[in-house]
């Protein structure tokens, strides 16, 4: 999976996307919407007469006219905004628009999932050009908001290429296919044949760390434990800590051409440079192994207690995209082609000097017992592995719009695919002692999709109000995963780790063993200075077993009638059939009504059930990690659906995961200038698929729940399974919640014309049945597969409420944005069982953190004087942090100690909003 491949695997589309174009975007000019909470023009009265791609395929249907919400947020708002990341700038836009940014998180630090009306980030539908999108290659299997999907790297899309953005908040599956249950957000590229934009930005954390102090060096003139906790040593302060990173310095170019006769050639070029940011705490854990009881290591006064990477991941990108349209004849040809590359490098845990991780147990015998005296560390200070993640990402489509039979027809054909390559670095494989290496090659994914479209139309006077529009279409798409392993050294178990073993005493002897059998013939024979641990430290090699490579197709077709029945009212009804290979067949069908009982205020709502199919991730991803329990290696796995371990455990195949959509609002206007949206939605979705807890030996259930999975495992030849999990059709569940959103445009008279607006949200998830159906595991008492941490992450690690409220206009020519957003309290759950009930799925635990709502407020400035523009900007003016995490002792009523990490990883990965600060920029563009 060389970048070389990977280029020659799409040169035929994209040479196709060279010789053709899209002249049917031409017709969709961008303006701002009354629908959406953007600044600079967002909410102009032109809005009103926003014609938008999604919802209906009438061609003239606008966003105030839709019988279901959309939101259309201008390019303009999203280049006004500072933060260089589509999916950040419409987290601070559209208030049903969740995107959190987890830390120490593996592949997720550097493609960072988004969530539309808080459900998962792979139901929703992401579209560019009106073209589905390819998801990315990564699964999020970590304990991130999105965890089990794979979802769509927006990012990708730099905003000086976009015209607007348009986002559905509606199902949509019989009209779109899979993966619309949330909703649609369709991406359209800009098809200016002339002019163009250039500019270049540069913006820095400038902040002060919440709650976090500033450490000024150990408390005496030796190291000391802190008497309160002795976990810790003790150290002096002054204020809190003070961060300037995270410098991010962008270049863009757009630029459009015209070619042939009356055609387009739309070029955007950016480049985007990333610093890692740094929010973790000074880490006073003793580091290095104390000489004696009473004494500590010298190094202790002068380490670098700033050890973690805890923020957002370095990283550099380079995107480029073609959107060009052709007249030819009575037809139109089209085309656009992207390609993004980006290298990130984000940092695992640190590995302490006196950690055995960090061991070098070629210096002691197999029979030796590791002690702080025989210690020999590996390296001299401990060491903070890295995971450098390379990131390619192509499309290319190409199309032809043209009249056939009186229909307008639009063909299509795709290919889209997203690869990801991981290396880890600054780490060892400790079971290879001295002779690991320091870098690995730890695999990587890759994922596929080919996509062709035939979509026709036609309208017909049949008496009504209005026309009747008549669609239909089909869809064929083939899907590929890939996985790639990583070199042996990645997974593998080196020399210094032997496993114990049954043997007679004089055969321990000559293994340089210690024979645990006493008297008896036989017994055990155990390596106390062989325990080693295997695999890369930080993030361990996707094993030679990984290796996977598996496809799919799936074929649609789809019917959309559309039409004003009369005076007023609006119907839209679809319905789709779509035939998977690997699951079988679903039909789905909507209807959505619309009627303006007067002249600006209308009725709307709409009823759907929707699909969304097993991911080939989902099927099919595999990886294994060793652990050792009594000195015994197993793996503890996750596996396919289809594996032999996963149908021990009674796996099933995938269902897809079918919803039922209801909503209902209405749309106020009733004067000029002012619009009011208000609907409320309703989702309930069955046999939602989750990732299974961990089951086995090693498993998160009690003893006896976690020996009575072992059983089942032996009894089916899999001794060597600690503990495995895979995906289940686990889980069904509710979503509902009101969207709200007022825009006003006012002018002011000598202080000219403003745009205000606001906007909120409120979604509330909720479990409503835990499903156990794999076979004899069903059997066992208690035995929980969606666990308690993983119910409050579903239901309460996003916020149920949201609001955002926004004005900008000008003054003495001098541009004003202000924007603040409210973001709802969240809960970000821990392993710690609840001490009234550890069995409790609803209970909190001691150690679970309610993160109390945050206002979050930016601003800025412009100017332009003769196509030269100039801005100055803040986000997060106020430097507000989510609320630090609790450190040290728990109350005395509760008992105990909170976790370590908890003193220098201060900020929970469920902060809505993220924990980098306040951020600073300047940008200097212009117009030509």
């Amino acid at each position: 999976m060389k970048r070389a491949i990977l280029l020659a695997g799409v040169a035929v589309p994209a040479s196709l996307a060279v010789l053709s174009a899209p002249a049917w975007a031409q017709a969709v000019q961008s303006a701002p919407s009354q629908e959406a909470t953007a600044d600079t023009s967002a909410q102009s009265d032109e809005a009103a007469n926003q014609i938008v791609v999604i919802g209906s395929r009438v061609a003239n249907r606008t966003a105030i006219d839709s019988p279901v919400p959309i939101d259309v947020i201008s390019g303009s708002a999203l280049q006004a905004s500072g933060t260089g990341e589509l999916n950040k700038t419409l987290n601070q836009l559209v208030p049903s628009f969740n995107f959190p940014q987890p830390s120490i998180a593996d592949g997720s630090d550097v493609t960072r999932p988004a969530t539309l009306r808080g459900l998962n980030p792979d139901q929703t539908l992401v579209l560019l050009n009106g073209k589905r999108r390819h998801v990315s290659a990564l699964l999020n299997i970590n304990g991130t908001v999105g965890r089990g999907s794979a979802a769509v790297d927006m990012n990708m899309i730099p905003a000086l290429a976009i015209q607007r953005v348009e986002v559905l908040r509606d199902g949509a599956s019989s009209q779109y296919g899979s993966d619309a249950i949330a909703g649609v957000i369709n991406v359209q590229l800009k098809t200016a044949s002339e002019g163009g934009r250039a500019q270049v930005s540069y913006g820095k954390y400038v902040t002060t760390l919440d709650g976090v102090a500033n450490f000024n060096g150990l408390l005496g003139n030796s190291p000391s434990l802190d008497p309160t906790d002795s976990r810790y040593l003790q150290a002096n302060s002054n204020g809190e800590r003070k961060a300037r990173d995270g410098a991010m310095l962008t270049y863009g170019v757009n630029v459009g051409l015209p070619i042939g006769n009356g055609g387009f050639f739309n070029f955007t070029g950016e480049y985007r440079d990333r610093d890692f940011t740094n929010r973790q705490g000074y880490d006073l854990r003793p580091n290095y192994i104390r000489p004696s009881s009473t004494t500590f290591d010298s190094r202790e006064a002068s380490f670098n207690r700033l050890d973690f990477r805890y923020g957002d991941a370095k990283t550099q990108d380079f995107n480029f995209l073609v959107n060009m349209g052709q007249p030819l004849g009575s037809a139109d040809f089209y085309a656009f082609f992207t390609y993004g590359h980006r290298d990130g490098l984000s940092a695992a845990n640190f590995r302490q000097q006196s950690a055995a991780t960090n061991r070098d147990f070629s210096t002691i015998a197999p029979g030796t017992t590791p002690t702080s005296a025989n210690f020999v560390g590996l390296t001299p200070d401990g060491y903070l592995p890295k995971i450098q993640s390379s990131i390619d990402d192509l499309s290319a489509t190409s199309g032809i719009r043209a009249d056939v039979a009186g229909f307008k027809g639009d063909f299509s054909l795709g290919f889209g695919r997203n690869e990801l390559s991981y290396r880890t670095e600054d780490s060892v494989n400790v079971s290879f002692g001295p002779q690991s290496q320091r870098s690995f090659d730890a695999g990587g994914l890759a994922f596929s999709q080919i996509l062709a479209n035939a979509d026709l139309s036609r309208q017909f006077d049949v008496g009504l109000a209005g026309p009747l529009t008549f669609a239909f279409g089909g869809e064929y798409r083939h899907e590929i995963f890939q996985i790639r392993p990583g070199d042996p050294q990645s997974y593998q178990t080196g020399p210094f780790f032997q496993a114990t073993r049954t043997t007679t005493a004089a055969n321990c002897t000559t293994l340089g063993g210690v024979y645990g059998g006493g008297a008896a013939a036989t017994g055990t024979c155990s390596f106390p200075g062989r325990t080693a641990a295997a695999g890369a430290q930080g993030f361990g090699g996707l094993p030679a077993s990984a290796r996977t490579n598996v496809n799919r197709n799936s074929y649609a077709g789809y019917l959309e009638f559309d039409a004003d029945l009369f005076t007023g009212f609006t119907a839209t009804a679809a319905g789709r059939y779509e035939h998977y290979s690997d699951f079988g067949d679903t039909v789905n069908g909507k209807l959505a009504l619309r009627y303006e009982l007067t002249e600006g205020f209308a009725l709307r709502g709409s009823v759907s059930n929707g699909f969304r199919a097993p991911s080939l991730h989902q099927q099919y991803f595999t990886t294994t990690s060793t652990n050792f329990l009594s000195g015994v290696p197993v793996d503890v796995s996750t596996v396919a659906v289809n594996s032999p371990v996963a149908r021990a455990l009674g796996s099933q195949p995938l269902k897809p995961e079918k919803s039922v959509n209801l909503s209902g609002g209405a749309t106020l206007n009733p004067f000029r200038g002012f619009n009011l949206t208000v609907d409320y939605f309703h989702i309930k979705i069955r046999d939602r698929i989750v990732l299974s807890e961990n089951l086995g030996a090693a498993g998160v259930g009690t003893a006896a729940q976690n020996a009575a999975v072992q059983q089942v495992l032996v009894a089916n030849g899999f001794n060597t399974v600690g503990a495995a999990r895979f995906f289940i059709n686990g889980l069904d569940t509710t979503t509902q919640g009101v969207d709200a959103v007022a825009t006003y445009r006012a002018n002011l008279g000598g202080l000219g014309a403003w745009n205000f607006s606001a906007a909120y949200n409120y979604t509330k998830n909720q479990i409503d049945k835990r499903l156990n159906t794999l076979g004899s595991l069903a059997q066992i008492p208690g035995l929980v597969l969606f666990g308690r941490v993983e119910g409050y992450r579903f239901e309460r690690g996003q916020p149920r409420t949201k609001v955002v409220l926004a004005t900008d206009g000008k003054i003495a020519g001098i541009g004003v944005s202000a924007r603040t957003t409210r973001y709802g309290s969240v809960i970000s759950p821990e392993t710690t069982a609840p001490l009234a009930d550890a069995t409790s799925l609803t209970l909190l635990g001691p150690d679970d953190q309610v993160l109390r709502p945050k206002w979050i407020t930016d601003f800025s400035l412009s100017y332009e004087y003769r196509g030269v523009q100039l801005t100055l900007g803040v986000d997060n003016a106020f430097d507000v942090y989510p609320d630090r995490r609790p450190f040290g002792l728990r109350p005395a009523s509760v008992g105990g100690s909170y976790p370590t990490t908890y003193q220098f990883l201060p900020y929970s990965n469920f902060s809505p909003f993220g924990f980098n600060g306040r951020f600073l920029y300047a940008r200097a563009a212009i117009n030509f």
